[in-house]
């Protein structure tokens, strides 16, 4: 299986299967004599970590990231960190009466006919399962943009139909936690919980879209064809399982604007190039020009609901079925820390590529 890596300098290759012995991965890349913050990968960890709430999956695992590679006295080294994260509370048994079964809107069949074999036992590596080595590795690259005055920070913009109608500036980020659904708004928070106890009452799952801010992102990120900036977060984005839909800056908006409404004109305050709006969402030509980065992620509903569904079995047979397992009523909430990670890690392969040439 091909595809198992992200990133041209700072790399993270992940492997391990939802319900086989453990996640992991290979970090490669990343530059020597970084003081890491453990508290604060296990903190990220935490964030989208299963039985976190009322509409998260029950599973329960510690998810404690164990390091066996590439840190030295709390430090990297510059060599490959490497990690595992061990399945504890893995319950294979959920799923062998589906394994005959191709489930309507998952990977099943796509994997079973184009590696004629799969791991039923919850999506194998296709579960959301995988996500967590992508935070270990997006919490050392947020640390490390950090020290370099950038932050990123995503929330939950829409839950179904409940969606925020404040502009990202005057949202206070230090409420995202504070909500059960990661919406800063509480008034938007307040109603998502609403909706989403008469989803889960139905037996049903639901979509939405989270939306991301990087702040302090330096000029000349970003390469000018094939590797734009917005084109690598894209394909990191749409690498998170169950993402659908990714647009920046005005995105889909800007069809409707005229140039002369669109074009973000350029001025000098305290000795610095900007421009007065952002319709392009901090990124120009596929480089980053000193603006705030925002863009949002939009999610499908989990495909595992407990209605009762058609669908077919290996021979070919129509079936009614109904998924039994631990399933998110709404995986968004969940997702805030991952859609961070792969910003983080997009992100950090492009600052050190620049710091390469600038060098």
């Amino acid at each position: 299986m091909a595809g198992n890596t992200i990133g041209e300098i700072f790399k993270l290759t992940s492997f391990g299967e939802s319900h086989g012995k453990a996640i992991g991965g290979v970090i490669d890349g990343c530059p020597p004599g970084i003081e890491l913050d453990f508290e604060k990968i296990n903190i990220e960890v935490n964030r989208r970590k299963t039985n976190s709430g009322e509409f998260s999956s029950e599973r329960n695992e510690r998810d404690d990231v164990e390091f066996i590679s590439g840190i030295f006295e709390g430090k990297t080294t510059g060599t490959p960190i490497s990690f595992l994260i061990k399945n504890i509370d893995a319950k294979p048994q959920d799923y062998s009466k589906i394994k005959d079964i191709y489930r309507p809107s998952h990977a099943d069949y796509t994997y079973e006919k184009k590696y004629g074999i799969r791991d039923f036992r919850g999506g194998g590596r296709a579960s959301a399962r995988e996500t967590i080595a992508r935070v270990v590795a997006g919490s050392i690259a947020k640390q490390i943009l950090y020290k370099n005055g950038i932050s990123i920070n995503a929330f939950v913009y829409q839950i179904g139909e409940v969606k925020m109608e404040l502009d990202y500036d005057s949202l206070d980020i230090s409420n995202i936690e504070k909500s059960p659904v990661r919406s800063p708004d509480k008034v938007t928070s307040d109603k998502m919980l609403k909706y989403l106890e008469k989803i889960k009452e139905e037996g049903d799952t639901i979509g939405g879209i989270i939306s991301c801010i990087i702040r302090n992102v330096p000029v000349g990120l970003g390469e000018p064809v094939f590797d734009k900036l917005h084109a690598d977060m894209a394909k990191a984005m749409l690498s998170i399982n169950a993402v659908k839909g990714f647009e920046y800056g005005k995105g889909f908006e800007s069809v409707s604007m005229k140039g002369s409404e669109y074009n973000d004109e350029f001025f000098v305050k305290n000795d610095k190039i900007r421009t007065k709006t952002n319709n392009d969402g901090g990124i120009q030509g596929g480089i980053s020009n000193g603006e705030d980065i925002y863009f949002n992620v939009g999610f499908k509903p989990i495909s595992s609901i407990k209605k009762s569904q058609k669908t077919i079995n290996k021979n070919k047979e129509n079936i009614n079925i109904e998924i039994e397992g631990r399933h998110d009523v709404c995986v968004v909430p969940r997702a805030v820390p991952i859609v961070e990670a792969m910003a983080a890690i997009v992100l950090l392969d492009h600052f050190l590529r620049q710091k390469t040439i600038k060098n």
